[in-house]
Formats: C-alpha cells, structure tokens, sequence
C-alpha cells in the first residue's frame, strides 16, 4: 500500500499546480467562526495534524464541520496546507488545501495547533522523520522520541474568523514566498482525507444549523471515526489543551510533569534581616528541590504505564483513559505545589520601616 501511495505521489507531482483547481461555487454568506475544541492525542508516529474547517453542502444550502484530525502524509517532507474560505466577485469561494513541501497561504486564518494564520510552527521533518513540537501539539511525549519544545510566534490574528476578505474577514494577502510555495508541486487531499469530509457531510450534526457552530464532534484522532473516539467544541475561554485563540488563548493543560512549566526561583528577599533572608532562602531551595523530586517520581511512574501500554499494543480507548489519569494526576500535583509555594510565600520576611523621630507634643 505504501509502494502504491508512494508512486501515486510520483505521478502527481508530476502535475502542474494549477491541476488542482481551488476555486468552488461561490457562496453569498461567509462560514461561522471557527469553533474551539481541543487536539486529541497523536494516534501514531508520523501522523501530522490537518485542522478542522467549514466546509458547504448545496444539496441542503449549508455549511457542515469537517473535523480536526490527524492524517499520514503521502510522502515523508511533505505539509499540509489547510484550505480557505476567501471573498471575490461578489461571494465565498473554498481554495482546497493540498500536500507540499513548503506551507502555502491559508487565508491568515487562525486553525490554531501550529496553523496561526502564516506557515506551520507545529513540526518539522529532519532526514525523513517528523519531529513534533510540543508547545502546540499534543503527543505521548513516552513514547515519541521525535519531539521538541519552541515557542511560536503566533502574530497579529487572535480571532476565530474563518474567512479572508469581504464584510468582516481577514485583511491578509498572501507574502512573495507564499506565492512561490502555491506555484510548487502539489499532492491535493489523500483519500483518508475525502472520506472524512464525506463522513462529515451525511452527519446532520455537523451542519451549522443544527450545532450552531459548536460541533459535536470537532475533532478526531483517525479520520473518519464516530462520536465514540471524538473530541467535542467547547465555549471560548473554558480551559484545555488547544491554543486555538492564539495570544489569547489558555495555556495547553499538561498531561505531564514533564509538560509542566519550570518552577521558577523567587527573587532574592532583601528585607533587611539578613538572618532571617538567609533562612528563608534556604526554606526555598528545599521546596524547589522536593517537588522538582516529586515531579520526576511521577513521570517515571507515568512512563512505565505508558511503556506496558505499548507492550500489550493497548486499544485506542484504553490508551485514552489512561492520558486522561495522567492529566488528572499532574492537576493534582501542579495544584498541591502552587498552595505550597503559597504558603511559603506568607512566610517571606517582611522588611520594616526605619524608626521614625517622634513628633514634637
């Protein structure tokens, strides 16, 4: 099967760019906002992430949600640049995305997960292997060895609109180097990709006049899979993994210690008492030390699970659960040391005052 894929990407990369027609019917009212919803874990090795989006149905004159999910690329170096809805000629047309080695304009639209509106900062591929990065994508870091950590600059587009141009879209036109990057060869959609919007749109649950732009299903580890292996939309501001509001989203919820920021070393207290300054700074030191001890005791703990996982090649639903202890867990443990460094905190030394002179009676 890989063989077979691999020469089809041949023969299709043998076609011009402009094969891949991107303009559909045009449509006079634009897609709702993008709904909010979190990335399901990484099912596998070399899967790379491909938002979700809004996709338009004429046969019911409405626009339906193809899931967020995660897609094997044709051919190892390739990315994948998500479609658009943009404005023209009096209406909506969808520009499709496609596979290629480079990430072309997207509309600036905030996908959000790596894809804040300009290229992808989610991943990369070195010698044939894609390598994650784990500020933006969420992965079973035990078990990928293929990770990294970098923040991403997510630029000027904190919104959900998910449209470019006409009456409330994105002002962004595409850079001279997207433009080179859409005259490249390309790979459009891989079928695993077709069948899943196609799944998407004989689910009446995914039109917009029904979810109201709160899909059931928003997102999917495989392509294609049910409500049973489904992430739902949540409100804005609720609180999860996803980034997908850019600068003005919530921190991604770790899963584990090892995802938990550094704990962080107070300033030195000069409260005039060097005594007490010293032994409060010793107090402190020992804190740190005990819970960075604490966070390791629990990532090993939580990498042997994952390691036996592994070995009993555990189903998707089993492997699930045990991501949603593990987060639990960690919670639980960030929680218990922030009221610690808390309760530190009240103990610090307090400077005091130089005597004052005494007011004349």
């Amino acid at each position: 099967m890989r063989i077979f894929r691999f020469l089809l990407a041949l023969v299709v990369l043998a076609l011009p760019a402009s094969a891949f027609a991107q303009l559909h019917i045009s449509i006079a009212v634009g897609p709702p906002e993008l709904p909010v919803y979190d990335q399901p874990i990484c099912p596998q090795d070399g899967d790379l992430w491909t938002p979700g989006y809004w996709a338009y149905d004429e046969s019911i004159s409405d626009y339906y949600w193809v899931p967020g999910t995660w897609v094997e690329a044709p051919e190892p170096g390739l990315l994948w640049t998500p479609g658009y809805w943009g404005w023209g000629d009096g209406g909506y047309y969808f520009y499709e995305g496609y596979w290629g080695e480079n990430v072309g304009f997207y509309g600036g639209v905030n996908y959000g997960f790596g894809y804040y509106g300009e290229g992808y900062g989610g991943g990369r591929w070195d010698h044939g292997h894609f390598f994650y990065n784990t500020e933006v994508n969420h992965v079973d870091e035990a078990s990928f060895h293929n990770v990294y950590r970098e923040h991403i600059e997510r630029g000027g587009n904190v919104s959900r609109v998910s449209f470019n141009g006409g009456k409330g879209g994105i002002e962004v036109h595409a850079s001279a180097q997207q433009e080179m990057a859409a005259k490249e060869r390309h790979i459009p959609a891989v079928a695993a990709q077709t069948q899943h919007q196609q799944t998407a749109r004989t689910n009446p649950q995914a039109r917009a006049s029904v979810n109201h732009g709160r899909p059931a299903i928003a997102a999917t580890s495989r392509p294609g899979e049910g409500a049973d292996h489904s992430i739902p939309a949540r409100e804005p501001g609720a609180g999860a993994k996803a980034e997908q509001d850019g600068k003005s989203a919530e921190p991604r919820v770790a899963n584990h210690p090892s995802q938990l920021p550094e704990i962080a070393h107070p300033d030195p207290v000069n409260s005039g008492n060097a005594k007490a300054d010293k032994k409060y700074q010793a107090q402190q030191d020992k804190l740190i030390r005990q819970q960075t001890y604490e966070r390791q005791l629990l990532q090993d703990k939580q990498d042997a699970e994952h390691q036996k996982l592994t070995k009993q090649n555990a189903p998707d639903a089993r492997t699930q659960q045990v991501e949603q202890k593990h987060q639990q867990q960690t919670q639980q443990l960030q929680q218990k040391h922030t009221a610690q460094q808390q309760q530190m905190q009240a103990r610090q030394p307090q400077s005091h005052p130089a005597n004052k002179p005494e007011k004349p009676r």
